[in-house]
This record gives C-alpha cells, sequence and structure tokens, in this order.
C-alpha cells in the first residue's frame, strides 16, 4: 500500500457505516453528475475518449463474429477504472470547491498506479479473460455440430434454434458476470479513490452496498446499462455525454452511500 505521505490529503480509512439509498436521492445523484458535466466537459470528454476509441476499433476490426463483438462491446468498459478516476476526482473537486487544474487531476490518476486500483484493474481483468473463454466455450457448445459457416457474415445463423439457444445464454451468463463486476466496482473504486484502503475491503464495502440496497443498486445498475446500451449507437459517440455523467453520478452516490466515523 501507498504510503500516505504520497498524498497528504488521504489517511488510513476504517470500513464505513453502510447507509440506506432512496430512488429520490438516486435520481439526484443523476442530476447532480448531469451538473458536473456541464461545469467541467472538457475533462468528461477526455476520460471517455478511452471507452469511445476502444468502441471504434472494435467496431472497426468486428471482433471476428457477432457474438464476440457484442461480448467485447459490452465488456470493455469495465476494464478501464482509471478513466472512471478521473471523473470521480472531478466531482470531488467540484464538491469541496478545489480548483480543476489539469496536471493536478491528471497527476491524481497517474499517482493511483501505485495504490490500489490497479489491482481492482487485474480482477477485471481476470474476470474478462473468463468471460471470453467462456464465450468462445459456448459457440462451441451451441453450434458445434452446425456445418462451417462464416457467423460473421452468415448472421442467419442465429434465426436457427441453436443460435437463438446461444444468444439467449450468453446474454443470462453476460448479466451476471456483468452484476458481479457492477457489484465488486460501484462502491469501491470511488473509495479507493477517496480514502486509504486495500482494495479487499473495499470491493466486500461494495458488495455488502448492494447487498444492503438491491432495488436502488439494481435500478442503477439497469440506468447504466440501457445507457451504455443506447450511447453506443451510433459508433460509440454517444458515451461522450453518458459517461461523464454516470461516473460523476457514481461518485455521489458513493458520497450518500458510505458513512465514515469522524
Amino acid at each position: 500500500m501507498q504510503d500516505t505521505h504520497d498524498n497528504p490529503r488521504l489517511e488510513a480509512s476504517d470500513p464505513p457505516e453502510i447507509g440506506k439509498i432512496t430512488l429520490f436521492e438516486l435520481r439526484a445523484c443523476i442530476a447532480m453528475g448531469a451538473s458536473d458535466f456541464k461545469r467541467a466537459p472538457l475533462f468528461g470528454i477526455f476520460f471517455s475518449s478511452f471507452y469511445v476509441i476502444c468502441g471504434i476499433i472494435l467496431g472497426v476490426s468486428g471482433a471476428g463474429t457477432f457474438a464476440w463483438t457484442l461480448m467485447l462491446s459490452l465488456g470493455f468498459p469495465l476494464v478501464a477504472p482509471f478513466a472512471a478516476v478521473g471523473l470521480y476526482e472531478v466531482s470531488r473537486r467540484l464538491e469541496v470547491g478545489e480548483p480543476l487544474g489539469w496536471s493536478d487531476i491528471l497527476g491524481v490518476v497517474w499517482r493511483e498506479r501505485g495504490r490500489q486500483v490497479p489491482w481492482v484493474g487485474a480482477i477485471l481483468v481476470i474476470i474478462f479473460l473468463f468471460w471470453s473463454f467462456f464465450a468462445h466455450m459456448s459457440l462451441a457448445l451451441f453450434l458445434g455440430n452446425m456445418s462451417l459457416t462464416n457467423i460473421s457474415t452468415s448472421w442467419e445463423i442465429f434465426a436457427t434454434p441453436q443460435g437463438q439457444m446461444l444468444i439467449g445464454f450468453e446474454f443470462i451468463v453476460g448479466g451476471l458476470v456483468a452484476l458481479l463486476v457492477y457489484a465488486l466496482t460501484v462502491v469501491s473504486l470511488p473509495f479507493l479513490l477517496d480514502r486509504e484502503i486495500d482494495f479487499v475491503t473495499a470491493m466486500i464495502v461494495s458488495v455488502k452496498t448492494v447487498a444492503e440496497n438491491k432495488v436502488v443498486m439494481l435500478v442503477w445498475a439497469g440506468v447504466i446499462g440501457l445507457s451504455m446500451l443506447a450511447a453506443m449507437l451510433p459508433y460509440f459517440l454517444g458515451l461522450f455525454i453518458a459517461l461523464p455523467i454516470l461516473g460523476h453520478a457514481t461518485w455521489h452516490l458513493y458520497r450518500r452511500a458510505l458513512y465514515f466515523p469522524v
């Protein structure tokens, strides 16, 4: 763990208390996220550009098959925690009235490489690789007995019973994987930025927060999922708006979810 002298505003933190979040508070967090984006749009565009560029690359490459394109398009936003940290830092500074300097904000993001955020990224990469392997395996499981077909160009194969079963199966399993990633990160990433805590404790707190606020946090997961899906059309350009708002709103949700002892 990084020594707190490297970032004097951070102090070692005990596990916080988890509060109850209402749908009204969730709505307020979304409004505050939109307000933060309006107040500092260049930062939102800058940090979301990573996702947009990755999405365009995936779209151009085609990722081999329809199933791979779908899987990667839904999965790649989950492996860029440093971009999310940049959005959280902007919201934190707006909240406490600190100046928004590029060198200061990028410096915070750079310092995170020596703290706990990379460990969260490593966990996400492991999950992502598992899902990639599973997607390959499911293709063989459901389509292995069919005649050889280039499914990247012959989409009619997905209209077959086997193809429809494959799509349904991958959506169910992919949804469970996405829910796991969401539960592990929705609170842990802003928590790690804000406090000096180990990543395992932060992820445990994140999962407990989701468990103790099931309805609100599932609604928030649905908002994120639908917003991301809509923002990917056309050509992922909607992410320039959706991602900053979602990122800023997540910071404000974290601030309402956890209470720290004085």
